[in-house]
């Protein structure tokens, strides 16, 4: 359902820039990120590490209060998730039990996993080639999600 009416003045959702996960340390955020994710932190500071996404980035801030998502979450699209779970856990991660990958950091954040290729979500040629990820495909089932939104690759 698509809620513009003619003359709305209300901005358009295009995107997410990025997503920041509350960490008591930023250091080893980095390091656990690190051991189950490929990427650069594009900035540092003495509060909070920046790490790519391609055109996105994650900002990982620190924080003094302690939490445990459990419904809350967002979804880290990735180019191939098969390894995913076992570096999770091996990095220290609860994995969580559910049809999905999910797992909780040991901040308490409630990370899901999904892989490129079945899911709607797209990224430009330009952007894939820059982050070095040029052969990408998607299913049949993501291109057929995509045409019905008449946003379907040629």
């Amino acid at each position: 359902m698509h809620t513009t009416v003619p003359g709305d003045l209300r901005a358009r959702l295009v995107g997410i820039n990025h997503v920041a996960l509350e960490v008591s340390d930023v250091d080893a955020a980095v390091v656990f990120y690190g051991k189950i994710f490929s990427f650069e932190v594009m900035r540092r500071t003495s509060d909070a590490a920046f790490i790519t996404m391609g055109d996105q980035f994650l900002a990982l801030i620190a924080s003094e209060t302690p939490h445990r998502d459990e419904h809350r979450h967002f979804g880290l699209v990735v180019d191939n998730r098969s390894t995913v779970r076992t570096l999770a856990a091996a990095a220290g991660a609860t994995m969580i039990e559910s049809r999905f990958l999910d797992f909780l950091d040991p901040w308490g954040n409630f990370i899901q996993v999904v892989e490129y290729r079945d899911i709607q979500f797209t990224k430009t040629a330009e952007v894939l080639k820059g982050m070095g990820l040029v052969d990408l495909a998607k299913t049949v089932g993501a291109i057929a999600e995509l045409r019905k939104k008449g946003m379907a690759p040629i």
